[in-house]
């Protein structure tokens, strides 16, 4: 059970920001400081990928474990209570997730998925970025 009232839910909800996200900004902050150069939110592209790569035909999307359901991840736990909501909000999700990595990928877009949790470890984070974006094809 939810231990704070509906309406201030709905306004810690509604406070959740698409974009510019602390770990779409370490990210950010790793490519350029490794020497990539990247455009943000291409609308013109299915998704509005976080970062996209132009001239290696890349993108990258930073997704929250718990809004795109990262399997096995801690941060990606199951609300109580309005099951059948979180539920349909998910499973959303996680279609318009394949729909738009299938979309690019049929278009010729590259496309590599990093994880909020895996922003912590900024070594990794880096490594992941230089093996993605140093190969012509991942």
């Amino acid at each position: 059970m939810d231990t704070i009232s509906r309406e201030r839910r709905s306004t810690n909800m509604s406070r959740i920001r698409g974009r510019d996200t602390k770990p779409e900004m370490t990210v950010r902050q790793e490519a350029h400081q490794l020497g990539f150069r990247f455009r943000l939110h291409r609308r013109d592209l299915p998704g509005t990928p976080d970062l996209v790569f132009p001239s290696r035909h890349k993108v990258v999307f930073v997704h929250g474990c718990f809004w795109h359901r990262h399997e096995g991840c801690r941060f990606a736990y199951q609300p109580k209570s309005n099951v059948e909501f979180w539920n349909a909000k998910f499973d959303g999700n996680i279609a318009r997730d394949m729909r738009v990595r299938q979309e690019l990928t049929r278009t010729g877009w590259d496309v590599l998925t990093i994880w909020e949790c895996e922003t912590a470890d900024k070594r990794a984070l880096a490594r992941k970025l230089v093996d993605y974006l140093s190969h012509a094809d991942s």
